[in-house]
């Protein structure tokens, strides 16, 4: 058999085979031999030849950038088209855990959260230790929390519905209500954002707490309440709005005047004497 290439005997050479072809070494070599990416020599085929990422090494420069040790059979990131062992990487470029602040080495999975970053085991609920992984989470105190936890721990439970308050709310008589929970005693219409008017610990809105308990005006029979105006007149069981008070008979006001009675009528001296 003869060399492909320079067609010399092969008798009692060695020789290399590529696609069913035979080379000589010396031949063989200087056609197929891959440049190694460190010394920049062929790799010739009597040598071990590494290969990562369409580039080759010899096994003696199959090297840590950094330390120099051997990657040959070991662990290794890339960098900047640069190999290095997982503990120089690691020192280099990997981050650490938010949690207990130890390396997240190359190839461990790792959990990131509002620009922190974590090893899935660090990564859990503070109070249940469970894996909080991608499920929802609640933070407190840069503690974080499964949704369940932090309700059972924290969360408010509205005093109408006993239901857990996850936003917003309505605190009356120091109880938590939900804004939607929070309505009159009487018509049931919202009043989170409302004027409303307390009484026996039940909110009403003003229109429900007048028709319910405001005293009548005497004169226009509508209610009096503080947010009708601050003065109102009492005589005899008998109410006013401050500009009704005024004589049955002429209109006068009657407000810090003297005035006499006729059966249901109030009137001012003048009208009354008449």
């Amino acid at each position: 058999t003869d060399c492909h290439y320079c067609l010399q005997s092969l008798r009692g050479r060695k020789y290399a085979l590529r696609e069913e072809n035979a080379y000589c070494i010396a031949c063989y070599d200087s056609l197929f031999a891959n440049p190694c990416e460190e010394c920049k020599q062929p790799i010739e085929c009597n040598s071990k030849d590494l290969a990562y990422k369409g580039r080759h090494w010899h096994e003696g420069c199959f090297k840590c950038a950094k330390c120099s040790r051997s990657l040959v059979e070991k662990p290794f990131a890339a960098k900047d088209e640069l190999l290095l062992c997982t503990e120089c990487y690691s020192d280099e470029y990997s981050s650490k855990c938010f949690h207990c602040q130890k390396t997240i080495m190359p190839g461990s999975r790792k959990m990131e959260f509002k620009g922190s970053s974590w090893h899935e085991s660090c990564f859990v609920c503070q109070y249940c230790r469970q894996p909080l992984g991608t499920k929802p989470l609640i933070t407190k105190d840069n503690e974080n929390y499964c949704v369940p936890c932090f309700e059972k721990q924290f969360a408010h439970h509205c005093y109408s519905c006993k239901k857990v308050i996850t936003s917003g709310g309505v605190t009356y008589h120091d109880q938590p209500w939900h804004k939607e929970c929070f309505v009159c005693a009487g018509c049931k219409a919202q009043l989170s954002g409302q004027r409303f008017i307390s009484k026996d610990e039940y909110p009403y809105c003003v229109d429900c707490f007048s028709e319910l308990y405001a005293k009548k005006c005497a004169a226009c029979k509508k209610p009096i309440t503080a947010l009708g105006g601050p003065k109102f007149i009492s005589f005899e069981e008998r109410q006013w709005h401050g500009e009704c008070f005024n004589c049955a008979k002429c209109f006068v006001s009657l407000v810090g005047q003297g005035f006499l009675t006729r059966q249901d009528d109030v009137l001012c001296h003048v009208c009354g004497s008449a």
